[in-house]
């Protein structure tokens, strides 16, 4: 998935989600996970990483690098996802509460925008929950 405008540069936000069988079409402001995000080199770490269930002796066995290549490797893909290897449990636990509700705030904006849309709530309504959203 593209994550970058391609003129600007600057970060895509995904608006339109689309079942292709049913043609049900979902607009809102979604925000992708940290898994989606990720740049494909990373990503296709991962894959292997987890088909390894993180043996990264095999790892380094299957892509023909040394130990040394395939740790560097872990440490950016760490990295890409937002953590640095000198985080301690306490900030990553804080990091990823954090990340947590900023995904629980953009499903429940999304929600009231895709209840406003199908006429479930009124427009002041859906202003007001907006409202209290903001403020939590």
């Amino acid at each position: 998935m593209p994550t970058r405008c391609p003129v600007s540069g600057d970060p895509l936000e995904v608006t339109r989600l689309e079942a292709p069988t049913s043609g049900v079409v979902i607009e809102g402001r979604f925000v992708p996970n940290e898994f989606a995000l990720m740049p494909e080199k990373q990503l296709e770490f991962l894959r292997l990483f987890v088909r390894t269930r993180g043996n990264l002796k095999e790892i380094e066995r299957i892509l023909g690098v040394s130990y040394p290549t395939v740790r560097q490797r872990m440490e950016s893909m760490l990295q890409s996802l937002g953590y640095q290897a000198d985080d301690s449990s306490e900030a990553a636990r804080q990091q990823f509460e954090q990340d947590q509700q900023m995904r629980a705030k953009q499903r429940a904006k999304s929600d009231i925008l895709v209840a406003l849309e199908r006429g479930d709530i009124s427009p002041q309504q859906a202003t007001e929950q907006l409202r209290a959203l903001k403020n939590t």
